[in-house]
């Protein structure tokens, strides 16, 4: 039997993919949360990841490991209805999509926190809510390559610049 953590008795509802949100997820699953995590149907892309023990993706299972777990096509009117409700069943609404994507499925944040007021709505997304760059996606190596870590870690294992970029982009 394990001691409760700070988050017992708090309800996450995980909507996030990939990184940063499923990161999040799993740090407030250590810390005692409930976490219910909503994938599509086809599975969540780092399902696929590799590398695999016993065909499990090692990625996968790191960053969802203590969560539970339903699959809804949120494409269709349905799925959004039970969300809506488990969002009323919970404490937290963690999603990292694009600015405005949850509006475009019917998950709006605010109508959301007109419907159930107590609820926290944790929204990460790359590059802000609001700014030139807010519809872009944010993945990692884009970020990495934007902020020059690709080129410094390059430099760091002592490549030239000039054999990194051959096109003299620096």
């Amino acid at each position: 039997m394990t001691a409760a953590g700070p988050l017992d008795g708090v309800r996450v509802l995980d909507l996030s993919r990939v990184l940063a949100g499923p990161h999040a997820g799993r740090m407030l699953v250590d810390l005692g949360a409930d976490v219910i995590k909503v994938e599509p149907p086809e599975g969540d892309l780092t399902r696929f990841s590799w590398p695999r023990i016993n065909s499990m993706a090692t990625y996968f299972a790191q960053q969802n490991c203590g969560k539970r777990n339903i699959s809804l096509d949120l494409r269709k009117p349905e799925a959004v209805a039970i969300v809506r409700s488990l969002a009323g069943l919970s404490d937290v609404v963690l999603e990292n999509f694009r600015p405005g994507v949850m509006t475009r499925m019917g998950l709006d944040p605010d109508g959301l926190l007109a419907e159930y007021p107590r609820l926290v709505i944790a929204s990460i997304s790359g590059y802000g809510q609001e700014g030139p760059w807010v519809g872009r996606r944010a993945y990692a190596p884009v970020v990495q390559a934007e902020a020059g870590i690709t080129w410094s870690q390059a430099v760091a294992r002592g490549k030239a610049a000039n054999d990194v970029f051959s096109h003299g982009d620096v």
